[in-house]
């Protein structure tokens, strides 16, 4: 298997195989709400998906990717104006999920700068304080590009560490 990566904008079409991938990004999320009232299952066995899901197909502000490896759906990227700094930023990583078959050996790092290629601007990208190998992924993004800011935040809003960073246009991640 090669490690050719592709981000697709999804279409209306694609909603229902974004939502089932949501299921499994939820299930694997959940292990981190062990003390909250997240990431229960329903009487049905499936998880409650985010209300503004379908706002990634209509709002101009948000794009919704599905991630391919050779051809093949591995996951997707939802990506959103919303700084959880409050600082300007072009895109936030407002959901990022790589199914665990195609984790490690890089291809989440392809699938990432796949994104990030489509999109170049200032990020930010927030991580959950307990999703410690998220936190190592997304610091490894980060600073394979320039400006980059390390936050800390602990509000009502938000409790982790968010990752700033500017993609540019045409430019290559430096290892």
């Amino acid at each position: 298997m090669s490690l050719w990566v592709e981000a697709v904008r999804a279409t209306t079409a694609d909603l229902p195989a974004v939502a089932n991938l949501f299921q499994l990004y939820i299930h694997d999320f959940s292990e981190f709400w062990f003390d909250s009232a997240q990431g229960e299952l329903g009487a049905d066995g499936l998880y409650d998906l985010p209300g503004n899901l379908d706002t990634y197909w209509h709002d101009p502000d948000r794009a919704a990717l599905l991630l391919k490896r050779d051809g093949r759906l591995i996951g997707f990227a939802l990506l959103n104006g919303h700084a959880h700094s409050g600082k300007p930023a072009d895109w936030n990583m407002g959901e990022f999920f790589i199914v665990r078959k195609h984790r490690r050996a890089g291809v989440g790092t392809a699938a990432a700068q796949a994104v990030f290629a489509r999109f170049p601007g200032r990020w930010e990208a927030a991580v959950a304080r307990r999703n410690i190998g998220a936190l190592a992924f997304w610091r490894g993004l980060a600073h394979s590009h320039e400006d980059v800011e390390v936050l800390d935040l602990n509000t009502p809003n938000w409790n982790g560490p968010i990752l700033r960073f500017t993609v540019r246009a045409g430019a290559m991640p430096s290892d």
